[in-house]
């Protein structure tokens, strides 16, 4: 038995004095650029078209909600637009047809009773002159002229309306009512295509928080995924190793669970704020020492096309 541990004790220290710790290489992650997709407006889910696991082209269906509430409002939106065009035609061409012969009718009817009026008071007026008939039958006959002419000219003046359609301002404010009622039209028809969850970018369905028959509030996010073609390279340094990489030098970073090299390009450098930002494991640095995030964007995106997100990648500086 103490032969056993002897050897055990040996092997460890001989596996312990193998290892030689490079400091110049340091651990990093491959990340993607994430995307949510939300809702607009509140819904059930009527029916769901992807999978986790897809990948979408942008304006791709993803799901359908159903929305009632949009059906009812449309309706109503329709009906107020017909309502408002034929107010609208109405003011601008004026009166019907019919509508003119009535008052054509009535306007003949009126004439004769002023033009009667009329004889009766140019013969009362020459009784008058002779005391044939008293002032006070004249002047009822004279009271009858006159609201016989007003009546007449009322209905000329009605007339003319019919014939010549509204006033500008009736013609403007029925305007204003059709455009009015247009607006609350596509309103509802820009309600309405919500209805539709489109895929706002290419992009890979990783995650769907929702089942059939379940409610979507407005904000509430449908699908999580990670954008196509956005894979990057995330590494931690301290700033005792800054001096070794620079933006814009090419790099070779080195994927651990294929054992495949890949060429980037550094595109970031800036300083972290915050422990949990760090993307390289137990990174060797002083406390007093600033932590830096870098980010190696692939030069040939499409190598990078099947690659894990959150695996880890390797960097030699």
């Amino acid at each position: 038995m103490r032969k056993i541990i002897a050897l055990l004790i040996l092997a460890t220290l001989f596996i312990s004095c193998g290892k030689t710790k490079n400091d110049n290489q340091i651990q990093g992650k491959i990340e993607k650029e994430q995307i949510g997709v939300v809702s607009k407006i509140p819904g059930k889910i009527l029916k769901i078209y992807v999978k986790e696991g897809d990948l979408v082209k942008k304006g791709d269906t993803l799901a359908i909600l159903d929305i009632p509430e949009v059906d009812a409002k449309k309706t109503q939106a329709q009906g107020a637009l017909t309502s408002a065009n034929a107010q609208y035609d109405m003011a601008v061409n004026g009166a019907t047809d019919n509508q003119i012969k009535q008052l054509e009718a009535k306007k003949r009817g009126l004439k004769e009773q002023y033009e009667f009026a009329q004889k009766s008071i140019k013969r009362l007026s020459n009784m008058l002159k002779d005391s044939l008939v008293s002032q006070q039958t004249y002047d009822e006959t004279f009271a009858k002229y006159q609201g016989a002419l007003a009546q007449y000219n009322a209905v000329q003046a009605e007339l003319d309306d019919a014939k010549n359609g509204a006033r500008k301002e009736q013609q403007t404010m029925a305007l204003g009512q059709q455009d009015r009622a247009l607006g609350a039209l596509q309103e509802v028809k820009a309600a309405d295509k919500e209805r539709y969850v489109l895929a706002p970018q290419d992009m890979s369905i990783e995650t769907i928080t929702l089942n059939l028959g379940e409610l979507a509030l407005p904000g509430y996010t449908l699908f999580n995924g990670y954008i196509t073609n956005s894979t990057y390279f995330r590494f931690t340094i301290p700033e005792n190793k800054l001096s070794r990489i620079k933006k814009g030098q090419d790099i070779s970073v080195h994927v651990v669970y294929n054992n495949k090299d890949i060429k980037g390009t550094v595109t970031t450098i800036k300083q972290l704020g915050a422990y949990g930002n760090i993307a390289t494991a137990y990174p060797d640095y002083e406390m007093q020492e600033s932590l830096f995030e870098i980010k190696i964007s692939p030069i040939n995106i499409q190598e990078t096309k099947e690659l894990i997100s959150k695996t880890t990648v390797t960097l030699t500086l």
